[in-house]
């Protein structure tokens, strides 16, 4: 049995990895071409281009592997039912369930490998793709990169480039006060993380006093308190599908201290931490259609019924994560909800096929 489990792993896993890496290199080359029509900003050339969508791809890896797993178990299973070993199996004595197990295995590797990818190595080079990109195109002014947006208190904030060891690019602050009046704003080229707040490097200040006038200062360093810690900013730089779970965590609990809404980064957080889940359901679903409907059908229309069973399910999740947000209902349903969809479904074509 140990050598009918392999048989069934390695065939199933070989066809998942195949899948992503073809899936993979399509969604790099373009993006790649997308990042053609961005040349001319600053100093952004084809080489900075390629190695940012490089940088990226742990990242597109990640977001791709339930699409991957569901297309490749489909692969897999159905080469073995096209060469009949699936009812030798079943022939055999093998049970539906031992099958199921079989093609489990490698897949719990494979999530595991996904899980840490999402978790430790796609959020630090997202964030220095970013960083790279944004510096190329010109940290110098604020209007030349779309940065990030922060406040705290009456302040607004807006960075251009955070770089993964904590330096910031391009710093601009706006002081309200609380009846939101301009007091002043501020350009700093450049600041690092000290033990205590931050140090802002060649900045200038323009005061805007109650009679209409203003007036400018210069000072080549400056101190800057502020509670936005350099692990918090590298949070913010990214968007909330792109971070750990560990730094969703850490920065919803920032924003409810800070009285601001949180509810964006709880529907990342979910979707992130049912992942694995999702995966394991769109795989379960690819077995019950290899017992079902697409028993004896051509590989063409197994992959077409694939690709359009992960598609339907990612546009589901992506419309009800947004609904969540604005009709208020809580973003554990919306990623749940079409997750127990697809294990009803697949429970049902199981029972209809046994």
């Amino acid at each position: 049995m140990r050598r009918l489990d392999q048989h069934i792993g390695t065939t199933v896993l070989f066809s998942i990895l195949v899948v992503a890496v073809i899936i993979l290199g399509l969604d790099l080359l373009f993006a790649f071409i997308n990042e053609l029509d961005d040349l001319k900003k600053g100093d952004y050339s084809a080489m900075e281009a390629l190695i940012y969508v490089l940088l990226t791809s742990p990242r597109r890896f990640y977001d791709m592997l339930p699409l991957s797993a569901l297309v490749g178990c489909l692969v897999g299973l159905g080469t073995l039912a096209s060469h009949s070993e699936l009812t030798v199996m079943r022939a055999a004595g093998v049970s539906v369930a031992r099958i199921i197990g079989s093609v489990m295995k490698p897949l719990l590797v494979l999530m595991v490998a996904g899980a840490l990818i999402g978790e430790y190595v796609s959020p630090y080079t997202e964030n220095l793709a970013e960083s790279r990109r944004a510096i190329a195109q010109g940290s110098g002014e604020a209007i030349k990169s779309r940065g990030l947006w922060h406040r705290e208190g009456n302040d607004f904030i807006h960075i251009n480039a955070v770089q993964p060891n904590g330096v910031l690019h391009g710093v601009t602050r706006y002081r309200f006060d609380g009846q939101r009046n301009l007091l002043e704003t501020s350009f700093a080229r450049r600041a690092s993380a000290q033990e205590q707040g931050w140090l802002l490097e060649d900045v200038e200040t323009t005061h805007f006093i109650e009679d209409g006038h203003t007036s400018t200062s210069r000072d080549l360093q400056q101190h800057w308190d502020v509670e936005l810690s350099s692990e918090l900013l590298k949070v913010v730089v990214l968007d909330p599908d792109l971070l750990s779970i560990a730094g969703i965590w850490r920065y919803q609990t920032y924003l409810a201290e800070q009285g601001l809404n949180n509810s964006q980064y709880w529907l990342a957080f979910w979707k992130k931490l049912l992942q694995p889940v999702a995966t394991a359901a769109l795989v379960f679903v690819a077995i019950s259609f290899i017992f079902g409907p697409l028993r004896s059908v051509t590989l063409g229309q197994r992959v077409f019924t694939g690709v359009l069973v992960g598609f339907g399910f990612r546009i589901v999740q992506d419309l009800l994560g947004p609904s969540s947000l604005v009709f208020g209902f809580p973003p554990l349903i919306a990623v749940a909800l079409p997750i127990a969809v697809l294990l009803v479904m697949g429970v049902v074509l199981m029972r209809r096929a046994g």
